[in-house]
């Protein structure tokens, strides 16, 4: 079946892989500053320009898709992530699958950031942070972060340092091998900096901040 919008046929049934490659599609054009049409965005997808409405209703629609599926794959990319018996380890864990997930589909990355569309889920640009928060807690409820140490505050400078290693690596300015050992370092530093012991600390960050794949 099909509705017509503007005396043309849309259908009504959407395709999720359809979707997804639209959703690609149009990052990789705002990546690369490209004129972004309804006849350019279908081009390679096999999809018809219709599809657009079918899936977004329209192109507004389709911007905070686009957003929005940067922080639904990183937050599947965190969640993914499992708990061991190392607070710390499993906190470096968490840093290493948030950087992979940049490296993994830079331009939904660079989306995730743009203030120009809403999200259709406004929280969940929040559920990784808090993730973040969690971890960093589990780590001061072991000891290994001394009392004093505020979780909001070592967390926020744990994501500036990944956000900031990530974005470089999505963007190619800084290879792999440099992020992968970049990575590490910045993680045991801010912790270093909050208090933890660094004799205590590397060997958990360096075993567990390891890129995916």
């Amino acid at each position: 079946m099909a509705s017509s919008c503007y005396g043309l046929q849309v259908p009504r049934t959407a395709d999720p892989a359809v979707r997804r490659a639209l959703v690609e599609r149009a990052a990789h054009l705002l990546a690369r500053r490209e004129p972004v049409t309804l006849r350019v965005l279908v081009q390679g997808t096999g999809a018809s320009t219709m599809a657009v409405y079918t899936h977004f209703g329209g192109m507004p629609g389709l911007w905070r898709a686009v957003r929005q599926e940067g922080h639904t794959r990183l937050a599947a990319a965190l969640d993914a992530v499992p708990r061991t018996g190392d607070a710390v380890r499993d906190l470096a864990a968490l840093g290493a699958a948030y950087v992979g997930a940049a490296l993994a589909a830079p331009d939904l990355y660079a989306a995730m950031f743009d203030p120009r569309a809403d999200l259709e889920d406004p929280a969940a640009a929040e559920r990784g942070y808090r993730r973040l928060v969690s971890a960093v807690e589990a780590v001061r409820a072991t000891g290994r972060l001394p009392a004093a140490a505020a979780p909001e505050e070592v967390a926020a400078r744990l994501w500036s340092c990944g956000h900031g290693v990530a974005s470089l690596g999505a963007a190619g300015l800084l290879p792999r091998a440099a992020v992968a050992a970049q990575g590490p370092d910045l993680a045991l530093g801010v912790l270093l900096a909050a208090g933890a012991a660094a004799d205590d600390a590397g060997p958990s960050v360096r075993a567990g901040w390891v890129l995916p794949g």
